[in-house]
């Protein structure tokens, strides 16, 4: 065969390789194309020999239409396999063959899953896409300078630095005329930027938070391997197993399962649940959410080919959720923003009065109104300037840096406590953690390791030594092989290049009893699988606490019924028993009360207690037995076992760190109550001199409370044994009821009641759903109970830290404020100019947030009691410190402004550079006595805080540049070394005058509420 035909039949061959997916039409053209070659082919005398023979020239009256997909998926194109799941047509999937053809045509084995090497996925990257989501474009830099232009006294102020310009420019010429002009708009810029930058970085960092916390692990099935995969990384033709509390990670078809409910309301807004069969409807899809029962699926379509992807397209994360803190913060910004535009609006007033009048002299000490003598554009001049001055009076009076320091010290605490193994998903839980007064809290992964090992085992009433398996009968080992092996969501892989080396996968219980089973009972999984059929499942949930299998031996075609949960639940189901020797005795009342005696001590020693059993169900031959719900009375116990799970290390002091905080610890558990005590002593929780009864109570005893009872008795109660999630939302509504501020853990499905109405709901970021994830608002990603106390450390922090700039904040806008007035009322001029006061803001609005907002937490605050809901902001501790602060500024400032020239012996010029420096070096001395609103230490850990550090120095650097080199730009005159030592020695007078205050008492009860009583008893007398 010469190369040409060789090369001509290679292209028929691709030619004629249909896809069955074409329409009709196309078919029939492909066909006549393929018979046209073919002939020309075999016609044509044979030429010389071209490198690229099987492509097609074509010349620009037609084109050449790509009709083959995909070399490895040729069968199959994506278009196709998204219509399956968004039309949901069953004709369409019967078309296609079923899953079994799909599964084919996209190289997927439906027991081993794909091959999953790096080729594999790259071309099913290739092919069908990646299971990512294309989002709207982030908001540039550019955006957030022109929200910031959008301020109302931005804009005044842009305005009257464009007429103080021009004016400027027209009166002394472009060379001196732009000072005044140009300074305000340089200044106004530089607030501008610095604004525009904090909100660009939180932007940012939001974003960072959100593709993390959507980053879900998916557990898939690849070359017979279960393994755990980001979301990111599944591909076309993955097998993913689902759970309850799954979230379904892409769009795909039901493979197997039992049980499986699928929650589509994110898509329908249905809340009804769905049940998935093969038949009837096998159709999942991505972002809806695993209600109940477990199953596999195959996936069909990722990312943008999915019903989700387009709609994720179109969302993106809100990063402008507003927090209770700051929405008073607002309040209160615009109380004092109102202040600041009463005492402008007085400032206006007197300067235009005392300019009209005559009152006001110019440099040279002539007076600057004159009636019709004065040049209108020096008349206009110097309105423009007094209108500034009073404009930038309200900049400075506005506290904006309030809610930037929130938003800082949000987005600081945010990145610190993601380090510290907490993803905060809502940002007031940040704050409001700080107020939390009781943490209900799980046992299992939280206050325990999450890692189960079976350590006890009792077949009957004797304790089966390690080691001692093959004394066990052999029908009864067989039996139990079944209830572990079959009734299970885990998962065993053997390696085939390894005979030794297991790998056990699922829920760290399931995980501890097939390791078990396989390790010490010589379970063969796989035989087990292929020995007997699952007719239906009950799957677990934390109602019943217990799951049940149903399954067909097709060695003997009996049918059985296997159950497995609480030890207690499970013997009360239980007419007889199997002894080791697989003899079968009635369960009388002396052996029930052996088997809780057994179940008490394995209880006692902080044993999780398991139980089997067992009951064959008699069948008619045609009997369907997939029934709803399986047989549980008159049961055999097969075997009882009791799992270790160790308390964490530190867990003890982390509890007690809470309790020395104020906080009162609950635990609330599934396990039994002898189980729950041992642990709550171990941890901590319950301490030797407790009223066990009043302490300690059961899940369906405190639901069978009346609701007056479960008020007296919740707050006594410190472990909640056997409990239900019904039972954990009960105690979270009560213990609201009575003023307190919950925290709750959760990790299952059925949590998410109680996460949602806590005030912090806090989810476990390894066991926990992603229901109960979606439902909370903060992850701990650890599941560890000391990462709770440090998100407590950290709520605490977060308020403490806007305290602090509060107090700073307050202090300069009371003392600038007030200096201000006075001299304008009495001298009818600002000492401070319009440039030097929008210096003052910068520093204290942005650079002091930045300071102050971002202090670690310090080992004092865990050494007070929770703030309360209602609590003031403003603390009488915080009026003495910034009262103390604002008065001494007033004081010297005004003394300056009056006496300086004499005192000093200098010109007007010098006295107001000298006010200046002197009032900007007080800000900076004064920073530090805001880093500690008690403690009399201010120094204390600032070798720790490098950003406040170098925050002080860019500020001191800043401010020697603005008095020693930019003279005409603020107004300043160059001082010696000497007045230099006066203003840093005035200002650090605040050091000890902060020192000495902090001796004086304050009463704890709010100023305020002194001022509203009196206000009350006055009304009620008159």
């Amino acid at each position: 065969m010469t190369s040409t035909l060789h090369a001509s039949l290679v292209c028929i061959d691709v030619l004629l390789k249909i896809p069955e997916t074409l329409s009709k039409p196309s078919k029939r053209w492909q066909r006549a194309f393929a018979s046209i070659y073919y002939s020309r082919a075999l016609l044509l005398p044979p030429r010389k020999r071209q490198r690229n023979e099987c492509k097609l020239l074509h010349s620009s009256s037609y084109t050449v239409l790509n009709l083959e997909p995909h070399q490895s998926f040729s069968n199959v194109d994506q278009i196709s396999l998204s219509k399956l799941t968004k039309q949901k047509n069953l004709q369409t999937l019967r078309d296609f063959g079923g899953v079994d053809s799909i599964a084919s045509a996209i190289n997927t084995n439906l027991e081993n899953g794909i091959d999953g090497d790096e080729r594999d996925l790259a071309n099913r990257h290739e092919a069908f896409g990646t299971n990512t989501y294309k989002k709207p474009p982030s908001q540039g830099f550019l955006h957030f300078v022109w929200e910031a232009f959008q301020d109302f006294t931005i804009l005044i102020l842009l305005f009257c630095a464009a007429l103080s310009l021009g004016f400027g420019i027209k009166q002394r010429g472009p060379k001196e005329g732009w000072y005044d002009g140009g300074s305000i708009f340089v200044a106004v810029f530089l607030v501008i930027i610095v604004s525009s930058l904090s909100n660009f970085r939180q932007s940012k960092q939001f974003e960072k938070l959100s593709k993390q916390s959507n980053n879900i692990k998916i557990y898939v099935i690849r070359g017979g391997r279960r393994q755990q995969v980001s979301i990111y990384e599944i591909v076309v033709g993955d097998i993913v197993c689902l759970n309850t509390g799954d979230q379904v990670p892409a769009d795909g078809l039901f493979i197997d399962g039992h049980s499986l409910q699928i929650d589509e309301s994110s898509m329908t807004g249905e809340s009804d649940h769905v049940g998935i069969d093969r038949v009837q409807y096998p159709y999942l899809v991505s972002g809806t959410k695993v209600a109940d029962g477990y199953g596999k699926m195959l996936v069909t379509s990722v990312g943008m080919n999915t019903v989700w992807g387009e709609l994720m397209s179109s969302a993106s994360r809100n990063s402008d959720e507003q927090t209770p803190l700051q929405a008073r913060l607002n309040k209160l910004t615009s109380s004092i923003g109102k202040l600041g535009l009463v005492v402008a609006f007085l400032v206006l007033v007197v300067l235009l009065v005392r300019y009209f009048t005559g009152h006001t002299k110019d440099e040279s000490g002539r007076k600057e109104f004159n009636g019709s003598k004065t040049n209108v554009n020096d008349v206009l001049n110097a309105i423009v300037r007094i209108v500034a001055a009073a404009v930038t009076i309200v900049v400075v009076a506005i506290p904006e840096g309030l809610p930037l320091a929130v938003t800082l010290t949000l987005a600081y605490s945010m990145k610190r406590m993601m380090a510290d193994q907490a993803m905060v998903r809502k940002l007031s839980a940040c704050e409001t953690m700080g107020s939390a007064t009781t943490i209900c809290t799980d046992k299992t992964g939280t206050l325990t390791q999450n890692q189960m090992k079976v350590t006890k085992v009792w077949l009957g009433q004797n304790l089966i030594e390690h080691g001692t398996t093959s004394e066990i009968d052999a029908d009864l080992l067989a039996f139990i092989q079944q209830g572990v092996g079959l009734n299970t969501t885990g998962s065993v892989y053997r390696s085939s290049s390894s005979s030794s080396d297991y790998e056990f996968s699922g829920s760290p219980t399931e995980k501890a009893l097939l390791s078990w089973a396989v390790l010490e009972l010589n379970m063969d999984i796989q035989k087990l699988n292929q020995g007997c059929t699952t007719l239906h499942v009950e799957a677990f949930n934390s109602q019943k606490k217990r799951s049940g299998v149903l399954i067909k031996d097709k060695e003997n075609n009996k049918v059985y019924v296997h159950w497995k949960g609480a030890a207690e639940m499970i013997l009360d189901k239980c007419s007889s028993y199997y002894d080791a020797s697989g003899n079968l005795k009635p369960m009388n009342n002396k052996a029930k009360e052996t088997f809780e005696q057994i179940i008490q001590s394995m209880a006692a020693s902080s044993l999780r207690c398991i139980t089997f059993a067992h009951k064959e169900v008699v069948h008619k031959e045609n009997e369907v037995m997939d029934q709803e719900k399986l047989t549980d009375d008159g049961l055999t116990l097969l075997g009882m076992v009791g799992l270790k799970d160790p308390c964490r290390p530190g867990v003890k002091k982390a509890v007690q760190d809470c309790q020395n905080a104020g906080v009162n610890i609950k635990m609330i558990t599934g396990d039994n109550v002898f189980t729950a005590r041992a642990i709550a002593v171990e941890c901590g929780i319950l301490q030797p001199g407790d009223d066990i009864n009043s302490a300690v109570v059961e899940g369906p005893e405190f639901r069978s409370y009346t609701e007056k009872e479960r008020s007296e008795k919740v707050d006594k109660i410190r472990v909640m044994a056997r409990s239900s999630p019904f039972d954990k939302l009960l105690m979270v509504q009560c213990l609201k009821q009575k003023g307190h501020v919950v925290a709750v853990t959760g990790d299952g499905t059925n949590d998410a009641p109680a996460l949602k109405e806590a005030d912090i709901g806090l989810s476990m970021g390894i066991q926990g759903t992603e229901v109960a994830k979606e439902s909370s608002d903060i992850v701990i990603l650890d599941d560890n109970f000391a990462s709770v106390a440090t998100v407590l450390n950290w709520g605490r922090c977060v308020y403490n830290n806007i305290q602090k700039f509060i107090q700073f904040q307050l202090t300069v806008n009371v003392a600038a404020l007030t200096i201000n007035f006075v001299a304008a009322v009495s001298a009818g001029e600002v000492p401070l100019t319009a440039v030097q006061l929008l210096w003052v803001n910068l520093i204290m609005d942005t650079l002091g947030a930045l300071a102050l907002a971002t202090e670690k937490p310090a080992k004092e605050l865990m050494d007070k009691a929770p703030v309360g809901r209602t609590e003031p902001l403003i603390t009488n501790v915080m009026w003495r410190n910034l009262m103390c602060q604002a008065l001494y500024q007033i004081a010297v400032l005004l003394t300056l402004q009056f006496k300086g020239e004499s005192i000093f012996g200098v010109g007007s010029k010098v006295k107001d550079t000298l006010l200046f420096n002197t009032f900007v070096l007080c800000q900076v001395f004064n920073e530090f006595n805001a880093r500690k609103l008690e403690k009399k230490n201010i120094l204390e850990g600032i070798h720790k805080n490098r950003l406040f550090l170098a925050i002080i120095a860019i500020t001191i650097i800043l401010q020697v540049v603005m008095v020693e080199f930019l003279k005409k730009f603020a107004n300043t005159e160059r001082l010696n070394w000497g007045q230099w030592g006066v203003c840093i020695g005035i200002a650090a007078v605040s050091w000890p005058l902060g020192w000495l205050v902090k001796f004086i008492p304050v009463a704890e009860r709010p100023f305020f509420s002194y001022i509203k009583l009196q206000n009350a008893c006055f009304w009620k007398k008159n």
